[in-house]
């Protein structure tokens, strides 16, 4: 057996199905080992796009996703997935190609020190310079990756190593890291803080972040929230923790979101953080979540606590095992006033649109949509307008609400949904994004062809860079700058090109007819709706 056989070996002993990657010399070995296994390989057409899909499969899956890379640029390349996966908390193995361990550092063809390039936004990573480390390399790395807070381990290595022999193949049952033992359990008695505080607290509220939907803590959540009577907002990442009409659910937070949800959020006289970073994008001024109230952050990351709003009651630990623990400690409380309130704001609060009837107008074509959508149906947003529109008026049933929160990179819905779909074949899974984003990965299209993965895509067109244009609306007075998408291709005739049924929506006339129709084909298709190219997300 040879390392790359090891590493194939690894792999399988980890369940993997599916690794998404592209091939080049130094990466060569693994490649021709794989053929002997019953794992998958997908060829994606460019390397960040095979970090985006394996974190489709890891957000489905709930565990690690695999992609491979080559050396030099193809492991530059997968950078961008790579840190998307960072900022978003998503468990990735990230397994590169390495020119020979004997010419590292001398600068030769398709060397890159991708180790030290990453270093900034992988949980961890490794240069496997023995071949026998194979087996406790790979244990430790897909531990690291779906531990603790979950994130992207980098693996590098060498052709040698790959083609060198291993002695004695032995894959770990059990990890061991001495530095990195991350608490899972919360604090007894800062959970007993926190039940305190809910006993005098007029005006709770709770929000949900990403890390509930990472460590699958939902239904505890929710079945606290309905047992005690506490709204729940979320960030963008949180959204999902509730359904989008539960009653307690009041919208995502933000500069983004909806305006009674950062009200309730600011007149809450107890607010407990869960599993969110209290970023820019959620809380812009971090010293309004502190000031009269009582702030409880709870996350698995202790550097996350403090980093951006000192907490009154800082709580480590899993959001699913906290929850389960304040599940088991009795205490009453009553917030009928402060729902009413918040049911008050929900109603009298929510921003009137005044679209132009001569095109698509995408609130109400993204709402219609959900409500057509399978309840457990998987929904991609990518980034810019499309994202906005997105989480303000998709309706999330059963089903997963997938984006790019923490990083916002555009051209990630259409891998992250090949990913989502290859992981869950008996879901729907839609991808939602604009022309640019699109045009940032429709290169795909190929991808979904050539390995018969049955996505649908809804590019919604303004023939601009639309959260930019806006940005220069409101900041420059209209004064645009490189936002222009003139010259983008003709999607009809780009998807004939793939061989992908195309359908496009001019205005709201025959929603019902187009969706139905989109809705009905179990193959890919392509919606293109036309958006006005100057309708504004605010």
């Amino acid at each position: 057996m040879i390392g790359a056989d090891a590493i194939i070996k690894c792999l399988e002993e980890e369940g993997v199905s599916t690794v998404f990657g592209y091939p080049g010399v130094a990466i060569c070995p693994f490649f021709n080992s794989i053929l002997d296994s019953d794992i998958k390989t997908v060829l994606i057409r460019t390397e960040q796009n095979a970090a985006h899909a394996a974190s489709g499969v890891a957000r489905m899956t709930g565990r690690p996703g695999v992609c491979a890379v080559t050396s030099g640029p193809g492991a530059t390349n997968v950078i961008t997935g790579i840190a998307t996966a960072f900022a978003d908390s998503i468990p990735l193995i990230c397994i590169t190609g390495q020119v020979n361990s004997e010419l590292l550092g001398s600068d030769v063809f398709q060397e890159a020190d991708i180790t030290g390039a990453v270093e900034s936004f992988v949980k961890y990573s490794y240069l496997v310079k023995n071949v026998n480390d194979i087996p406790r390399v790979f244990r430790e790395a897909f531990y690291i990756a779906n531990t603790g807070r979950k994130g992207p381990v980098l693996i590098d290595i060498p052709i040698d190593i790959q083609n060198a022999t291993i002695k004695n193949f032995h894959y770990p049952e059990e990890v061991n890291l001495r530095t990195y033992k991350p608490t899972v359990k919360g604090h007894a008695v800062q959970i007993k803080k926190v039940i305190r505080e809910l006993e005098k607290a007029k005006r709770p509220i709770i929000c949900a972040g990403g890390g509930v939907l990472l460590s699958e803590a939902e239904e505890e959540l929710r079945a606290f929230a309905e047992e005690h009577r506490i709204p729940v907002v979320s960030t963008m990442m949180g959204i999902g923790v509730m359904p989008t009409e539960h009653p307690l659910y009041y919208g995502m937070v933000g500069n983004n979101g909806k305006a009674y949800a950062n009200r309730a959020m600011n007149e809450s006289d107890l607010l407990i953080m869960v599993g969110a970073r209290v970023a820019d994008r959620a809380v812009s001024q971090p010293d309004l979540i502190t000031r009269n109230k009582v702030l409880v952050h709870i996350d698995v990351d202790p550097a996350e606590i403090g980093k951006n709003a000192g907490p009154s009651i800082p709580l480590v630990g899993d959001a699913k095992h906290i929850f389960l623990d304040f599940q088991k400690e009795e205490f009453s409380c009553d917030h009928g006033e402060w729902l009413t309130t918040l049911n008050e704001y929900r109603s009298t609060m929510e921003k009137k649109r005044t679209p132009n009837p001569d095109f698509v107008d995408p609130a109400a074509f993204i709402t219609r949509l959900s409500e057509k959508m399978q309840e457990d149906g998987i929904y991609v947003a990518d980034v810019g307008q499309n994202q906005i529109w997105s989480c303000g008026y998709h309706i999330v049933k059963k089903g997963k609400f997938l984006t790019s929160g923490g990083m916002g990179t555009m051209g990630y819905s259409i891998p992250a949904a090949m990913g989502a779909k290859t992981a869950a074949m008996d879901k729907q899974v839609i991808a939602v994004c604009g022309d640019g984003s699109f045009q940032m990965s429709m290169m795909e299209l190929a991808t979904i062809r050539q390995h018969r993965i049955p996505v649908k895509i809804i590019v919604l067109k303004n023939n601009y860079l639309g959260m930019v244009r806006e940005y220069q609306h409101y900041t420059y007075k209209d004064h645009y700058s490189v936002v222009d998408l003139s010259g983008s291709p003709d999607l009809e005739k780009l998807s004939a090109a793939y061989d992908i049924p195309y359908l496009r929506l001019n205005n709201m006339e025959h929603v019902d007819e187009v969706l139905d129709n989109f809705l009905a084909e179990d193959n890919t298709m392509l919606l293109e709706c036309l958006i006005d190219p100057m309708d504004l997300v605010k």
